[in-house]
């Protein structure tokens, strides 16, 4: 057995999702694991198939995403997105009508990639609680892989070059490689060129086997600066046990025990790690893009790491990135309007103030000759003085 495949195997036997009157339950209300998601599949390995079993319950994801509030303003209409990696099923009910393939992508043995699909575009339904980030924007999907899930540079590359000849204004790579800097650097380039944003793992979900194993500085195409990197974050701490750390990633989002579909049907599968994180973050470019559709993808980028939750790397905030105010450029405070300021200082204000003091003034002379003058002039019978 493969180090992946004991990774996802340990997965299964460890994370448990309580589901309502899903299929093969043991009780109506019992503890059913669903199945999971795979990368990659050995060349003996039967291809995914429709998951038996349905999430009836609201996954964490949501509230963590806030999705609730961001779908106020935006769903992802007249947005595509692009998957590159192990292909999208096309009859996936959740995405009904908001597929296109590129090629052979329409069939997808692994499943991963409709897996990713569903987490950023898969329609929410009723008795069903997962859905995706951005349940209105289409799906673009491109073979970055071979049938069985593996993948060179070669692929890749060929892939987002696809994704941005094929219109897609975000492009999600759901692999990480220790090698193929220039070939992938390159075609990152030429999407940037054609205003495509590319988001995709920092890192591999799972490290290659071996005690020996070193773990490489830098993952491509993450590492390419033009790509909005990520990694994952999860009730459960973060990434499986053996996935590796990263110097940096431009940032997390939930990916660790996250629910979506398969590659058929209405089932679903659990899955972990950076590339589904990425997944994600891919589904809120999406909805960035929906909602302020006059932006470039660098500023898309800079709109979603600037509105994050301060952290280690920034946390993904949804809301925030549709929503918030930013400056006109990094290292700027929003501009105020100018106070203007008169000429010089007003008149009115201080001649009323002189009327009225010598008014006052006059009738405190008044008062007091008054009090002078009528008592003598009673004593007198008010007669003229003798001169």
């Amino acid at each position: 057995m493969r180090p992946h495949s004991r990774a996802v195997a340990a997965l299964a036997a460890a994370v448990p999702l309580l589901l309502s009157g899903a299929p093969g339950s043991v009780a109506a209300d019992g503890p059913v694991r669903l199945p999971v998601v795979r990368t990659e599949l050995a060349e003996d390995e039967e291809c995914a198939t429709a998951s038996d079993r349905t999430a009836r319950t609201e996954p964490w994801t949501r509230s963590a995403l806030g999705l609730s509030r961001a779908w106020q303003h935006a769903r992802g209409a007249g947005v595509t997105v692009a998957v590159v990696d192990t292909g999208v099923g096309i009859s996936v009910p959740a995405l009904s009508g908001r597929v296109t393939a590129a090629g052979d992508a329409a069939v997808d043995c692994v499943g991963h990639g409709s897996f990713a699909a569903g987490l950023i575009a898969a329609a929410p339904a009723d008795g069903v609680g997962a859905s995706g980030m951005a349940p209105q924007a289409r799906i673009l999907a491109v073979r970055g892989t071979d049938e069985r899930g593996a993948t060179t540079p070669g692929q890749l590359a060929d892939g987002i070059r696809a994704a941005a000849d094929g219109g897609a204004q975000v492009i999600y790579v759901g692999r990480a490689l220790p090698e193929g800097e220039k070939e992938l650097t390159d075609a990152v380039a030429h999407a940037t060129r054609r205003d495509a944003l590319v988001v995709a793992p920092f890192a591999p979900d799972v490290l290659p086997g071996g005690t020996d194993a070193v773990t490489p500085p830098w993952y491509w195409p993450g590492a390419v600066p033009a790509v909005l990197s990520v990694r994952d974050y999860g009730p459960g701490g973060g990434r499986p046990a053996d996935a590796p750390t990263a110097p940096a990633a431009d940032l997390a989002a939930p990916g660790d025990s996250v629910v979506s579909n398969g590659p058929e049907g209405t089932g679903h599968y659990l899955g972990s790690g950076s590339s589904l994180a990425a997944a994600h973050v891919a589904g809120a470019a999406a909805l960035v893009r929906a909602r302020h559709p006059g932006l470039t993808a660098a500023e898309v980028s800079r709109r979603l790491t600037a509105t994050a939750y301060p952290a280690q790397p920034p946390r993904l905030d949804t809301y925030a990135a549709l929503t918030t105010l930013l400056p006109d450029s990094v290292g700027t405070t929003p501009r105020q309007p100018l106070a203007h300021l008169p000429s010089g200082p007003p008149t009115a204000p201080r001649d009323r103030a002189v009327v009225i003091a010598v008014a006052g003034g006059g009738l405190v002379l008044l008062v007091a000759a008054g009090l002078a003058v009528i008592p003598r002039g009673r004593a007198r019978g008010w007669r003229a003085a003798e001169r």
